[in-house]
């Protein structure tokens, strides 16, 4: 009678185990976003053959589906965000969420190469093909019409030289007015009509209520390529940008000190804000970074204490690092503060 007692406990003991193992290891409508990699841009970025500095460091966010287990186990990491599934992909299936990433990643490496050249003295030339449909408003009169992943390429049959002009020609037209949207798919072009509806930012302008990014390519004398494989997203602009200035120059600019940042980049050199500068902080401080180049950009709606450069000051008094967080608006601010630690 006693063994066969404990041998139901045992039963029991080991049952229970099994059904916590089970339950913790369910999966969540959740995502946790964690500090990544501090990844050398050496590896990414080259010309010719010639490699970018390797003390040039782009950082980045991890991202795991999360089950319940590590759902809870995450808040006992400072530096680890939950977000649900539909905050995260909105109303994107996981593979289109991949696909914008990539898209992202394009425009930055194309944004990023552009302005390095332009500032290096290559005049660069960009050719604009038009804008992929990102996502479409719940007011967009063109809602089952265009997909995500759509490049509109004219609007009333006219063809524009960058995404600006399409957009400014959409915004002059009246609210309510019928356009004609020309886009490609699968190696067709179709025409769709609607009208459009007022613009999310300026009511007074008109808008076909969709996001986007552009489509294009940039070529210039020497040639620039940037492979970042699986890594996706637009944060990398700027350290993509002063990599390819140093190809473009020839000119050192770390000299030695191993240099980390994130920030958007656009045409006209101005880094934009990021998510998770936080988590990145983090990264570039295992990496053993002594320098951080973080967006001051304050965005509409956000307060000052919230912007990048703030946060990433926050953080790294938090973690004790010794790194230097130094704000960047444009790609012109970073490149003269290296400048400076080159004396």
């Amino acid at each position: 009678m006693k063994n066969k007692k404990k041998l139901n406990i045992i039963v029991a003991t080991l049952l229970v185990l099994v059904l916590v193992y089970l339950g913790l290891s369910w999966p969540t409508n959740y995502y946790i976003e964690a500090p990544g990699d501090a990844n050398s841009v050496s590896q990414f970025v080259s010309s010719n053959g010639k490699k970018a500095s390797k003390n040039l460091f782009m950082v980045t966010v991890s991202e795991r589906q999360a089950s319940l287990g590590d759902y809870l186990w995450s808040y006992t990491n400072p530096f680890e965000t939950r977000i649900s599934q539909k905050d995260l992909l909105g109303n994107q299936n996981t593979s289109q969420y991949m696909q914008l990433q990539e898209w992202y990643m394009e425009t930055s490496q194309n944004n990023a190469i552009y302005y390095a050249a332009k500032v290096a003295g290559k005049t660069p030339k960009k050719k604009f093909f038009g804008v992929y449909v990102m996502g479409l408003t719940t007011n967009s009169k063109f809602r089952n019409k265009l997909n995500i992943g759509d490049t509109i390429i004219a609007v009333d049959g006219q063809h524009f030289k960058s995404t600006k002009a399409l957009m400014d020609y959409i915004q002059k037209q009246k609210i309510g007015q019928k356009v004609s949207i020309t886009v490609q798919r699968d190696d067709k072009s179709i025409n769709y009509s609607g009208k459009t509806v007022p613009l999310a930012t300026d009511k007074a302008k008109a808008a076909i209520g969709i996001q986007l990014v552009e489509c294009s390519k940039v070529i210039t004398n020497p040639k620039i390529k940037i492979n970042a494989g699986s890594i996706g997203g637009p944060s990398a602009g700027l350290m993509f940008s002063l990599a390819s200035y140093q190809l473009f120059t020839g000119h050192d600019l770390t000299h030695g000190v191993k240099v980390a940042g994130t920030g958007t980049i656009d045409n006209e050199g101005n880094v934009g804000m990021i998510g998770g500068v936080d988590k990145k902080v983090v990264a570039a401080d295992k990496a053993g970074a002594k320098v951080f180049f973080a967006p001051s950009q304050q965005l509409p709606g956000y307060k000052k204490n919230e912007t990048n450069y703030a946060v990433a000051v926050k953080t790294a008094k938090k973690i004790h690092s010794k790194m230097k967080i130094i704000p960047v608006a444009t790609f012109n601010d970073a490149l003269t503060y290296l400048k400076k630690i080159q004396k």
